[in-house]
C-alpha cells in the first residue's frame, strides 16, 4: 500500500519518547510512576512466551455484552484462559447499548473493574485528570509483545496521537500491522452486468452509472443508503480532501502546507463534496430518505430490488445475500463490495492502524498482581499466540492449522466461512468477540476473510494511497472542557447544514453565509485554542 511522505510528523526516536514521559512523571495527572507489585508475575517473560501466572489469581474485567452472541459463563474461551494462564476472569457484564455510559459511571464511582476493554482512543480523556485510570505508557516495559509490535510496525507516530498534555497515554490500543478498510459500497453486480454498466471506480463514474440505472428503471432510486449516510460521507470525504460523517470527529483538518488546523466544514473541499451529493439527490439518483430512514428500511429496499447501491461491510454483504435468497431467490441476483470510488484528490484512503483498546484502573497500583496483570494483558491482546487464541479459539477443537493455514473445525461456523457448521465460534465458544479479539498481523486478520473479501482488501491496497495520520492536539484538562463547550454546537450546526445542503433545503450559494454563521458561534475561539495547543505541543517536541 502506498504511503504518503510525512514532513512534520516523523517517527520519534526512543530517547525523545522517554524524555517526554520522564519529564511528565513528577507533575502529570497520573501521578508518580510506582514500582508494580509482582506477585504472580513471571520472572522471565518475553516475546514468544506464553504467560503463565507464578501464582493463580482472579482478575476483574468489564465486559460489553453483544446481543448477537450473548455472554455465557461456561464458554470455552474462559475455561482455556484459566487453564493456559492461571488467570480467572471475573467479568462485570454490561449490555453493549449501555456500555459507554455504564463504563463512565463505574469509573467515576471508583467501582470499575481493573481491566476496561472496548475503549476507543479519545474516550479515555475524560478520566485522566482524576487519576482513575493508569498512565499505561509508564509501564509498557512490562509488555514486551506490545513494544515489539510498535517497533516492528513503526507505530510510534500513531501512539503519539494518544498522548495527553502530561506526555503520557492512558489507553492501550489494538495494534494492526496495516490499515484495514472495511466499509464501502455494495452494488447489484448482476444489474450492472445485465445493462452493460461498468463498476464505478470514481464518484463521477458512480454518478454516470446511477443516471443510467435511473433511465432503465425509472421507478427505482438507484442509491438508497443506511447508517443515515454517515458511512458513505466518511469514505467519500477522503478522496474529496476532507472529512465528514463518521470521520468528522472534532471538526478539525490539518493542512500540512499551512502547518495548522482548519475547520473542516468551512473548506472548499467540503463544499465540493456537498455539491456532488446534492446533484445526486436533485436528479433522483440518491434517496432523500437515506439521511433519516432506519437501517432496516434501507436494507429492505436493497434486498427487494428497489435500489441497487447501499453502504456496508464484509459482514453485511453476507447478511444481504441471506436475505436476498429469500426475497429474490437464490441464483437470481449477485452483489459485491466494490473498491471505494476515488474523487477529485485521487484514490486516497484514510484510516488508523489503532483500534479500540484497553484502559486499566488506577486502583491497580495497589494490587499485588499489578505486574502479572500487565504481563497477562500483553499476552492476550498483543502476542501472536494470544491474538490467534482470541480469534480462532483452540487448535484441535475449534480450528485446525496446517502449513500456517487455519481452518475452522467441521462443525464450527463463523460469519458464513463454514456454513455447514452447526456451532458458532462466537455464540457457542466465545471466540472472535469484540472484547478480546482485535489487532494483529495482516495474515491473522485475513485468515478469516472469504476469497471475495481478500480480493477487496488487495484491490484497496493496490489502488489506494493512505493519508498520513494528523499530529495530535493534547489539550489540558481545563482547555478540554472549553473545547467540548465550543466544538459540540459547531459540529451539530455543521451536521444540520450538511443535511440541508445535500437535500437542497439550503442553496449551495449560501455556503459563505453558513461559514459566517459558524464564526458567530465561537469558531474563531475554537480554532485559536486548538492551533495554540498544537503549536505548544510542536515546540515541546522539538526541544
Amino acid at each position: 500500500m502506498k504511503q504518503r511522505p510525512r514532513k512534520l510528523v516523523g517517527k520519534m526516536v526512543l530517547a525523545t519518547m522517554m524524555s517526554v514521559v520522564l519529564a511528565a512523571c513528577s507533575s502529570g495527572a497520573g501521578g508518580d510512576k510506582v514500582e508494580p507489585e509482582s506477585k504472580g508475575a513471571m520472572e522471565s517473560y518475553g516475546v514468544g512466551e506464553t504467560f503463565k501466572a507464578a501464582e493463580p489469581f482472579n482478575l476483574s474485567i468489564l465486559y460489553s455484552d453483544q446481543p448477537a452472541y450473548p455472554y455465557k459463563k461456561d464458554w470455552l474461551l474462559f475455561q482455556k484462559i484459566t487453564e493456559k494462564t492461571g488467570v480467572t476472569l471475573e467479568p462485570t457484564i454490561v449490555p453493549m447499548s449501555d456500555y459507554s455510559q455504564k463504563r463512565s459511571l463505574l469509573i467515576s464511582s471508583g467501582d470499575a473493574p481493573l481491566v476496561i476493554p472496548k475503549t476507543y482512543p479519545g474516550e479515555e480523556s475524560a478520566f485522566v485528570s482524576s487519576g482513575a485510570i493508569l498512565p499505561v505508557s509508564d509501564y509498557v516495559d512490562l509488555m514486551p509483545n506490545f513494544k515489539d509490535k510498535v517497533e516492528k510496525w513503526g507505530l510510534q507516530d500513531e501512539l503519539e496521537g494518544l498522548r495527553q498534555e502530561d506526555g503520557k497515554y492512558y489507553v492501550l490500543p489494538g495494534l494492526h500491522e496495516e490499515v484495514w478498510p472495511d466499509y464501502t459500497l455494495i452494488v447489484r453486480t448482476d444489474i450492472f452486468e445485465k445493462n452493460n454498466i461498468a463498476i464505478p471506480k470514481t464518484w463521477d463514474e458512480l454518478y454516470d452509472a446511477a443516471k443510467k440505472l435511473k433511465e432503465i428503471y425509472p421507478d427505482s432510486v438507484p442509491f438508497s443508503d443506511r447508517f443515515q449516510f454517515n458511512s458513505t460521507l466518511n469514505i467519500a470525504a477522503t478522496s474529496f480532501g476532507t472529512k465528514a460523517g463518521w470521520g468528522f470527529g472534532n471538526g478539525l483538518t490539518y493542512k500540512e502546507d499551512q502547518d495548522e488546523f482548519v475547520y473542516t466544514s468551512t473548506t472548499p473541499e467540503y463544499k465540493e463534496m456537498l455539491t456532488y451529493f446534492n446533484k445526486l439527490v436533485s436528479e433522483g439518483l440518491l434517496d432523500k430518505e437515506s439521511f433519516t430512514q432506519d437501517d432496516d428500511q434501507a436494507i429492505q429496499k436493497f434486498v427487494s430490488g428497489k435500489s441497487f447501491i447501499i453502504n456496508g461491510n464484509s459482514q453485511t454483504v453476507v447478511l444481504h445475500r441471506n436475505d436476498m435468497n429469500k426475497t429474490l431467490g437464490e441464483g437470481n441476483f449477485s452483489i459485491a463490495k466494490i473498491t471505494v470510488p476515488g474523487g477529485p484528490k485521487g484514490q486516497l484512503m484514510s484510516g488508523s492502524r489503532l483500534e479500540n483498546g484497553v484502559m486499566i484502573s488506577g486502583k491497580i497500583k495497589d494490587n499485588e498482581n499489578f505486574k502479572a496483570t500487565m504481563q497477562f494483558i500483553d499476552w492476550l491482546y498483543y502476542s501472536d499466540e494470544g491474538q490467534e487464541f482470541a480469534k480462532w479459539g483452540v487448535e484441535g477443537e475449534t480450528f485446525t492449522k496446517q502449513d500456517g493455514v487455519r481452518k475452522l473445525a467441521e462443525d464450527v461456523n463463523y460469519n458464513g466461512l463454514n456454513p455447514k457448521g452447526t456451532k458458532d465460534l462466537r455464540i457457542d465458544y466465545g471466540f472472535s468477540g469484540g472484547v478480546f479479539a482485535y489487532g494483529g498481523t495482516t495474515d491473522l486478520l485475513h485468515s478469516m476473510f472469504s476469497e471475495e473479501e481478500l480480493k477487496f482488501q488487495q484491490d484497496m491496497k493496490d489502488i489506494k494511497e493512505v493519508v498520513p495520520a494528523e499530529p495530535p492536539i493534547p489539550y489540558s484538562d481545563i482547555d478540554r472542557e472549553q473545547v467540548t463547550l465550543l466544538s459540540t454546537p459547531l459540529k451539530d450546526f455543521s451536521d444540520q447544514n450538511t443535511l440541508k445542503f445535500i437535500l437542497g433545503e439550503r442553496k449551495l450559494s449560501e455556503f459563505d453565509a453558513f461559514v459566517k454563521e459558524l464564526e458567530s458561534q465561537g469558531l474563531p475561539q475554537y480554532m485559536q485554542l486548538s492551533n495554540d495547543t498544537y503549536k505548544k505541543y510542536k515546540e515541546n517536541k522539538q526541544q
